[in-house]
């Protein structure tokens, strides 16, 4: 028999070191360096012998396709960010905050899987009992006969509910509170974790099984347990929302069948969880006149556009530092903004509280989006709205300059099929029209505000405390 030494490496990082320590070293992370058997070598030592394999390599040619064909789940949305539905023999890994919907969201997709593809599923909860999951399934309607459910946190017995109802889709919820029996460590421990993993892994790829695992993330919004996780598996989904709304969105962070770049909306109700086809019309408030202060873009959500409306206010103070406050945007891109309106825009707000939020609960970080949260700004100061119909795209410079932006003609088309008539684009976009919306382009800051008309303030007594118009 080969001698074999024991070493010790870092799940995490795979960085090894000499002996055990609680810290590893190279990434830091604590509890991850873990002791590996591994065959001892040297320079004295024989060539290891060529085994013969089990299966003989074959042709790409000659390997059937279909056996990788995706299998719708019901839940478009959640189809959109898939590439098509799941997988056979795949392994799906949903992570989440505590509370924004996960296992409504799977117990939804079980439901409609043994109802459209006239199949079983299997649902293992270790962490609520039968009766709880079950109110849930009547509060949702997503009761259905075909749809198992088993309370275990033992893999064992969970392997075993699989052989005796062999289903078609495993949901196990969640992974971190699932016990190898047979491997040491805490539950939710590193070892545990990565050990429950790989036998779910090894137990879809074998039977064909389709299996959605449910996975807790940190308190800085990753997955919990090691970064081995996320490799063993095939599909990394985070669903993600405000507890404040009831928007939720699915986006992809590892998909080895399809793009990454997808997001799939939902609306989450007492009744249930929902798809939003169009989500553009949560992000908008509808009214029948413009009002000063509101400028509206389109965000690139992924590959997904998303109309958006963005809201600010000016209000005069006394107060030697006056107050900003920011709801929805990056407070640093919306600071930086101000300074170019006030310097390069002579858009005078020195002397005012300024407010900057989003509609809707909608979080839009892009820099596409600087030029919406500028005229917004400046409309409120001024008192002047900006026209109805016009969508605002652009990324604004410290010098006042508006830069182009990725995207730009299907955050048009966009805002075309939604009824906007105008937009206001950075300089270089060709041709001047498209279909029957009209195209402005403008260079810097100065002629944006020119040409929305967002400059002068109405007729009052303030007007002579504002610089005159270029």
């Amino acid at each position: 028999m080969a001698k074999t030494k024991s070493i010790f490496r870092c799940s995490a990082c795979t960085h090894e070191v000499a002996k055990w320590v609680g810290k590893c070293p190279d990434c830091g992370a604590w509890g991850t360096v873990d002791e590996v058997a591994v065959a001892a070598t040297g320079a004295g030592s024989p060539a290891r012998r060529a085994m013969l394999p089990s299966t003989a390599a074959a042709p790409i040619s000659s390997i059937d396709s279909k056996i990788t064909q995706a299998r719708s789940t019901g839940v478009s949305e959640l189809d959109r960010v898939l590439g098509g539905g799941v997988v056979p023999g795949s392994v799906v890994l949903l992570s989440g905050e505590p509370g924004v919907g996960k296992s409504t969201l799977l117990l939804e997709v079980a439901h409609r899987w043994a109802r459209q593809n006239d199949a079983k599923a299997l649902y293992v909860t270790a962490e609520e009992s039968a009766g709880q999951v079950r109110l849930r399934a009547d509060r949702t309607g997503a009761v259905h006969e075909r749809v198992y459910l088993a309370a275990e946190s033992d893999l064992s017995i969970v392997l075993g509910h699989v052989e005796q109802v062999r289903p078609t889709l495993l949901v196990v919820d969640s992974v971190q509170t699932m016990l190898a029996p047979e491997v040491d460590g805490v539950i939710g421990g590193v070892t545990q974790v990565r050990a429950v993993t790989a036998a779910l892994t090894s137990l879809a790829k074998a039977t064909g099984i389709a299996v959605l695992l449910v996975g807790h993330v940190t308190k800085d919004g990753n997955v919990a347990g090691p970064r081995t996780l996320e490799h063993l598996v095939d599909v990394v989904l985070q669903f993600e929302g405000d507890k404040n709304s009831t928007l939720r969105m699915v986006r992809g962070i590892k998909n080895r069948f399809g793009s990454a770049d997808e997001v799939g909306c939902f609306e989450l109700h007492e009744d249930g969880i929902a798809c939003v086809d169009d989500p553009s019309g949560l992000f908008l408030h509808h009214r029948t006149d413009s009002v000063p202060g509101t400028a509206v873009t389109v965000a690139m959500d992924g590959k997904r556009p998303l109309v958006a409306e963005v809201q600010g206010l000016t209000v005069e103070t006394e107060i030697p530092n006056p107050r900003r406050a920011v709801s929805g945007l990056d407070y640093n891109r919306v600071a930086m903004v101000l300074a170019v309106l006030q310097s390069r825009g002579k858009v005078f707000i020195g002397k005012s509280d300024v407010y900057a939020a989003t509609v809707g609960g909608m979080r839009l970080l892009e820099p596409a989006a600087d030029l919406a949260i500028t005229l917004a700004i400046a409309s409120a100061n001024s008192e002047v709205a900006i026209p109805a119909g016009w969508v605002i795209l652009g990324e604004v410079g410290l010098a006042g300059e508006v830069r182009k932006v990725t995207g730009l003609e299907r955050r048009l088309a966009e805002a075309e099929r939604l009824g906007f008539t105008t937009a206001l684009v950075p300089p270089g976009y060709a041709p001047l029209k498209r279909g029957g919306m009209k195209i402005h382009e403008v260079a810097d800051v100065r002629a944006a505000i020119r040409i929305t008309g967002t400059r002068k303030r109405r007729a009052t007594k303030e007007a002579t405390e504002v610089a005159p118009d270029f």
